[in-house]
């Protein structure tokens, strides 16, 4: 984007201190925001102040709207980009959403298998005396519990009855 100082009025544009109070984004937040070329300053001062306009708003928010449905910000980048090419986005964002959704019921599974194996670990250790404190043991709760190996994303844990 050409950040050459334009013949735009200041008084019309937005510090960045200002495009953040409108939005509640930090300005740490927007100066990295625009390292991803997810937002732009129409303008720099002669000083180096960054000038938005009123557009930078609506942008800001949404990717705030965005990421409060999950979506990264490679995501968000992926979306702006090809809507910068005036191509419409909103089937790339169905086919995202798609995904997450797919994503999140995985999750849902696996941490309900958790749940389950926990449940099963607090039952197991209702009655079991608790350790010497001057054994070597940290606890034996613990190191008695085993797990695979082979699949640590889901967190499933072997159960020694």
């Amino acid at each position: 984007m050409d950040l050459q100082p334009r013949q735009i009025s200041q008084d019309k544009l937005l510090k960045i201190g200002e495009l953040a109070e409108q939005t509640g984004v930090a300005v740490g937040t927007i100066r990295y925001y625009e390292t991803l070329d997810l937002i732009h300053p129409v303008q720099r001062g002669e000083s180096g102040y960054r000038f938005y306009d009123k557009s930078a708003i609506r942008r800001l928010q949404f990717i705030r709207k965005a990421q409060s449905l999950q979506f990264t910000l490679a995501d968000i980048q992926q979306v702006l980009g090809i809507r910068q090419q005036g191509t419409t986005i909103c089937p790339l964002v169905q086919d995202l959403l798609d995904h997450k959704i797919t994503h999140l019921g995985e999750q849902i599974e696996r941490m309900q298998s958790l749940k389950s194996d926990l449940e099963v670990y607090r039952q197991q250790w209702l009655d079991r005396p608790f350790d010497d404190p001057r054994s070597q043991e940290l606890c034996s709760l613990i190191e008695g519990v085993t797990y695979q190996e082979s699949t640590p994303k889901s967190h499933h844990l072997e159960k020694e009855l």
